[in-house]
């Protein structure tokens, strides 16, 4: 019998964002409400605590002397403000200019500054702005480009900042002095490297992060400020990410083990999960005591866990009703070999019976992303209900995914961008020779880049896909470069392909560009507000579809952005697109 997508889709899910400063709180963000707000929890267990009930979703971080900072936007159009939370319930503005993003922010452990990325000097280049919390006094770092604030140190004198490199797979860190107004490029390199997030030391003589250079996958390194020199510290065969309390007294460590979690204190014993699954959002109390994380898989929805270093125990913070778990589906993950050999992985859910099965092929977007079994983004819900109605679903990781080093994330880049849209041809012929799935039915299924990959596969592989779905997608390259937010485009085009030098390629690799060779039917949605694809996209490609005779549905959501973030519109979209399955899947 087929599962309640509705129950599925409102099955609440919490994530933990920061620990109060004594340890003994967590502020979370939820969704038990419909939308994302604050919530607060004693590390003990009970109830949560609604602390926002705004009409957009919200996320946040505990203050040093327990106020809480608000960070949020208008209909999912990114241009985050930054409030304080009054006693009242009232939001107070402390960083607010509707006309730009400030986002980001980070306080160092004292209280004394908050630290936030600002595209306000021209609306496109992002500098760091360094505000005393006390007096309201700020100085800004015109550091430009994409840029992020990584860490604080715990004597508030230095700010690291990540700012994206001029080709993919490339970034970069930077030292902030707050007391010379000095800005210091720590991670000169070349070829492209990625680094990431930022633990200090106790004594802000030094900070860890994870970075590549020199290396297939991702490790952790340790910077000291004394010598300007870098230490290598743990490396593994899978990509590493770390995180720690403020002061950097505990470490731990996150692999991404071919696309599940390993989690551990650095250099000690492994913390034990409640199954496999993708832990994320690690934070660790001011005290180095406690660790919080969110733990959820393909047939778990995210709920928050702590686990105490000293009595070596793992808990479950956040329970919400069950959502039948012996009812729902895990993955296998598999192999498939592509047209010139590399192997692609691949994750495949197949319902109960012996088929065949019509399949759903789900793309994920990025296209530096990587698709892991955990419950968000909100495809898990559609993906349980399709398998509980007899559908298959494929979830495959093509070239160009993360999580396979960095070779592999390298192999879409710019002109080699129609070699994955070949992968997903070859992962039809694998489908095809598996007598459990019946390929002539097969669909395709993505967001954003996922969106491009459907329209791709659509008009350029016509002859094997029989339905597409696509929410917010890329149909045509120069149109969505040159209509993305200013701020956005430098850094989609050093993936993508640049206007000036790329142009010819961009318009012939466009699916928007070989709507007569579409015939599948296909169901679109976007958001008014998107400020990264603009809803121009969606529009064109439902009108040059329907003036040809293709069936193409069209949903706008006027309150929503990129994502679909409020329920009651999740519910509508993948109840329209389970709908839109059975009827043109049979």
């Amino acid at each position: 019998m087929p599962l309640d997508l509705r129950e599925l889709l409102s099955a609440p899910l919490a994530v933990p964002l920061s620990f109060s400063a004594d340890g003994s709180t967590l502020l979370l963000r939820s969704d038990a409400s419909g939308s994302m707000q604050l919530y607060t929890a004693s590390v003990e267990g009970g109830e949560l605590r609604q602390l926002t009930d705004l009409a957009e979703p919200a996320t946040g971080l505990f203050l040093p002397d327990g106020r809480v900072l608000v960070e949020t936007d208008t209909g999912g159009n990114e241009r985050t403000q930054l409030y304080l939370l009054g006693d009242d319930g009232e939001l107070e503005p402390l960083v607010v200019d509707e006309r730009f993003m400030h986002a980001t922010p980070v306080v160092d452990p004292r209280g004394e500054v908050l630290a936030y990325a600002t595209n306000r000097r021209n609306g496109v280049d992002f500098d760091i702005a360094v505000r005393n919390l006390a007096t309201g006094e700020e100085h800004l770092f015109e550091l430009g480009g994409y840029s992020f604030v990584a860490g604080i140190s715990p004597d508030a004198r230095f700010v690291v900042a990540l700012r994206l490199g001029a080709l993919s797979g490339d970034s970069d860190l930077y030292l902030l002095d707050r007391s010379t107004g000095e800005l210091e490029h720590v991670t000169p390199h070349e070829p492209p490297a990625e680094y990431d997030a930022v633990v200090w030391s106790a004594d802000s003589t030094s900070f860890l992060t994870t970075g590549d250079e020199g290396r297939e996958h991702a490790a952790i390194e340790r910077y000291d400020l004394a010598t300007r020199a870098w230490t290598p510290v743990a490396e593994d065969s899978w990509d590493l990410t770390v995180a720690g309390d403020a002061a950097g007294r505990t470490v731990v460590e996150l692999a991404n083990v071919d696309g599940y979690s390993r989690l551990r204190c650095l250099g000690g014993a492994e913390i034990a999960l409640p199954e496999p699954g993708v832990v994320e959002f690690v934070v660790c109390s001011p005290d180095g005591r406690r660790v919080a994380f969110a733990f959820s898989s393909a047939v778990d929805p995210d709920a928050v866990y702590v686990y105490d270093l000293e009595q070596r125990s793992l808990a479950k913070l956040t329970h919400f009703p069950n959502v039948a778990p012996q009812q729902l589906r895990r993955p296998t993950l598999h192999r498939f070999s592509s047209f010139d050999g590399e192997e692609i992985p691949v994750f495949l859910f197949t319902p109960d019976g012996e088929g065949p099965f019509p399949v759903v092929v789900t793309v994920h977007g990025g296209p530096e992303s990587q698709w892991r079994p955990k419950w968000l983004p909100s495809f898990a819900p559609l993906t349980q209900y399709l398998l509980s109605r007899g559908y298959a679903v494929a979830a495959p990781n093509v070239r160009g995914s993360r999580g396979y080093g960095k070779r592999f994330v390298h192999l879409d880049d710019v002109r080699l961008r129609g070699d994955s849209v070949a992968d997903l041809a070859s992962l039809h012929t694998w489908l095809d020779g598996r007598p459990e799935i019946d390929a002539s039915r097969a669909a395709l299924y993505g967001r954003s880049y996922g969106g491009f990959m459907v329209l791709a596969g659509l008009a350029f592989q016509p002859e094997l896909w029989a339905a597409g779905i696509e929410a917010v997608g890329l149909a045509n390259l120069v149109t969505f470069l040159e209509r993305t937010s200013a701020y956005r485009r430098a850094a989609r085009e050093r993936e993508y392909g640049s206007l000036e030098h790329d142009r010819e390629f961009l318009l012939e690799i466009s699916p928007g560009n070989h709507v007569e060779r579409i015939r599948a039917p296909l169901l679109v949605q976007h958001g008014r507000n998107d400020p990264r694809v603009p809803v121009f996209e969606s529009e064109t490609i439902h009108r040059q579809l329907t003036e040809r005779g293709i069936r193409c549905e069209l949903v706008i959501y006027e309150d929503e952005g990129h994502m679909v973030t409020k329920r009651p519109n999740r519910i509508d979209f993948f109840t329209r697109a389970a709908d839109f399955l059975d009827e043109v899947l049979g």
